[in-house]
This record gives structure tokens, C-alpha cells and sequence, in this order.
């Protein structure tokens, strides 16, 4: 066999080989390689071949030269690689625990809520966050130019078009398309145009609700609220009830909860008196029941809306309303066990 031809059957060799263990690739290294290796008895046989034919047969040495080396070099790494992680990783251990996300805790609070009211028989019901004239001011007695729109200030986008200021604008879209008895509660995001700051923000979150039948009464509204406050807050929480105004319900009321004063957090968060607002509530206006085409000669209905911002803080002790829409993980991540 000539040398050419020893040269081309070393270049298959080489190709053809595959290393499974380190110790595969130090027997190549011994048997190509090394001073008694294949390679060099070919430099040795080399020397011998006639001056014109060096130069071609040189070039096909030294570039199968370069194939074992590389071959060798290469292999090497893999291995090692391979090894490295064996070594680090043990198989018989579970995998790295994956991060799970959780609900935000004004969703959370929020679900608690309507679970409550969907065992008092309510049902949900949605609309539009960007709402026209009607159904945001003028079907719930705030007519042009009435003094009561100055208690919102309003995000408008045309004329007679704004970002909804409460989800009363749904309640008025379902006394709309729904014949009375209504029951029903409608969460959602509102907008206002207020300074940002840790008790107030552009946009929040309400949860309204609505019951409209015949003899619907006072009496009904207050036991319904007992109800829910003493499902979501305990069964001991002592309540009241205070006069006030809304446009939409004649006779309105607020509704507080009793936190005491014992400590210095709730005497900040009651201003001293122990009791802490978290709705306001009335009999629906015989005129916004006409409105929406409900005969109050017939019907009678109460409503009720509540901040679930505000109702969060309070449950959770948070201090400052801009967390919730920071998101910051370290604050998010202490909610996983609620989700």
C-alpha cells in the first residue's frame, strides 16, 4: 500500500470513529497520536518518498494531522462537559421547583365577595368601562349641569362620552334589558380623575349590587349587608347605619363597621372614633327606576357599592393604595397560600 493510500484509509478511520468514555478516547490518543502512533510512523515513512511527490503527499499528511488533533480535541471537551454535569446534577432528586404565580389580592378579596352575594341568590352582570351620558349620569338623577356631577370628576373622551366613574352604569343597562325581580352584582374598574397618592388613584375598583322585586324594603337592604359583613369581616362585628346623600337612592345611608380603638393603627385608620366607612347603600330612586322603564308603582329596590380597594387595605393591613399597582414582586409573592 502506498503512502497516499495509507493516508486516505487513516482520513476513514478517523471519521468513522466514535467515543463513548475517556478511556476509548486515551487509547486513540496511544494508537494515533502519540510517538508510536499511526501519524508518526507515516512522518517516518514520509522522509523516504521522492522530492516532486513531497510537496502533494506533505499537504494530505499534515491536514489528516489536523483532523486528529481536532477529533481528539474535540471529543475531549465533550466529555468533560458531560462529566461536569453528571457530577453536578443528582437524577435521583426531584426537578427544581417551578415559580407559580398567584391572584392579586384585590382579586382574591374580590372573589371572596361574590361568593358571598352569589349565596344570598345574586348573579353577576358586566358592561362598558367607557360609557356614554345616560347610562353614567343622566338615568341615575344626574342631569346637565346638576351640582352631584361635581362629586366625580370625570375622565371624558368626547362630549357625551367618558370612562365610567361607578358600575351603577351597568345596574342601569340591566334594569334596561331585565324585567323585574333583579338581583345582581356588578364588580369592576372605575376611573376618576384624582391625585395619585396613598389613599387615592386615578382608577380603582367597585362592586356594586341591586334588588329590585315587589315590597322590596329597607329592612331587606340592612339584613343583606348583615349578612355580608358578618360572612366576610365575623360574626361579631358590630355595624351602623348613617344618613346620607346619593343622587341614585332615596333614602341613602354609609355603612361602618366597629374596629375599636385599642390600638394605634385603627385609631389612625378610624380617626379616633373606631368605626371605619365601607359603603354606601339606599332604596333605588323612584325616578331612576322610571328611567329604566320599571314601573315604581310596582317595584321597589335597594343598591349598594363598595370599594374593594378600600375593603382590601383594611383586611390586609395595607398601608399605602399605590402597592396594589406597583407590581412588586416581593409584596405579590405574600399572597400565594391565599390564591
Amino acid at each position: 500500500m502506498t503512502l497516499e493510500e495509507k493516508i486516505q484509509s487513516l482520513r476513514k478511520q478517523v471519521e468513522a470513529l466514535h467515543f463513548q468514555t475517556e478511556q476509548e478516547l486515551e487509547e486513540f490518543r496511544v494508537n494515533y497520536l502519540s510517538r508510536k502512533g499511526v501519524l508518526n510512523d507515516l512522518f517516518e515513512e514520509f522522509k523516504k518518498v521522492p522530492s516532486e511527490l513531497k510537496k502533494e503527499l506533505g499537504s494530505k499528511l499534515n491536514e489528516v494531522k489536523i483532523l486528529l488533533q481536532e477529533t481528539f480535541d474535540e471529543t475531549k471537551k465533550s466529555l468533560e462537559a458531560g462529566e461536569s454535569e453528571s457530577n453536578d446534577v443528582d437524577r435521583s432528586l426531584p426537578g427544581p421547583r417551578l415559580a407559580i404565580g398567584s391572584r392579586h389580592p384585590l382579586r382574591i378579596v374580590e372573589n371572596q365577595m361574590i361568593e358571598i352575594f352569589q349565596k344570598l341568590g345574586f348573579d353577576l352582570s358586566d358592561g362598558p368601562e367607557i360609557e356614554d351620558d345616560w347610562h353614567n349620569f343622566s338615568a341615575l338623577n344626574f342631569p346637565e349641569n346638576h351640582p352631584a356631577r361635581d362629586m366625580q370628576d370625570t375622565f371624558f373622551i368626547a362630549p357625551d362620552i367618558s370612562l365610567r366613574t361607578h358600575t351603577s352604569s351597568v345596574q342601569v343597562r340591566v334594569m334596561e334589558r331585565q324585567k323585574p325581580p333583579i338581583r345582581t352584582i356588578s364588580p369592576g374598574r372605575v376611573y376618576r380623575n384624582e391625585a395619585i397618592s396613598a389613599r387615592s388613584n386615578s382608577f380603582f375598583h367597585q362592586i356594586e349590587g341591586l334588588y329590585i322585586d315587589k315590597g322590596v324594603s329597607f329592612a331587606d337592604l340592612k339584613q343583606t349587608l348583615y349578612l355580608f359583613v358578618q360572612e366576610f369581616f365575623g360574626q361579631d362585628t358590630k355595624v351602623r347605619f348613617r344618613p346620607s346623600y346619593f343622587p341614585f337612592t332615596e333614602p341613602s345611608a354609609e355603612m361602618d363597621i366597629f374596629l375599636g380603638t385599642e390600638t394605634e393603627a385603627d385609631k389612625r385608620l378610624t380617626k379616633g372614633t373606631g368605626w371605619l366607612e365601607i359603603l354606601g347603600c339606599g332604596m333605588v330612586d323612584v325616578q331612576v327606576l322610571e328611567n329604566c322603564g320599571i314601573d315604581s308603582e310596582v317595584y321597589s329596590g335597594f343598591a349598594f357599592g363598595m370599594g374593594i380597594e378600600r375593603i382590601t387595605m383594611f383586611k390586609y393591613g395595607v398601608k399605602d393604595l399605590r402597592t396594589f399597582f406597583e407590581h412588586d414582586k416581593r409584596f405579590l409573592e405574600q399572597f400565594h397560600s391565599l390564591s
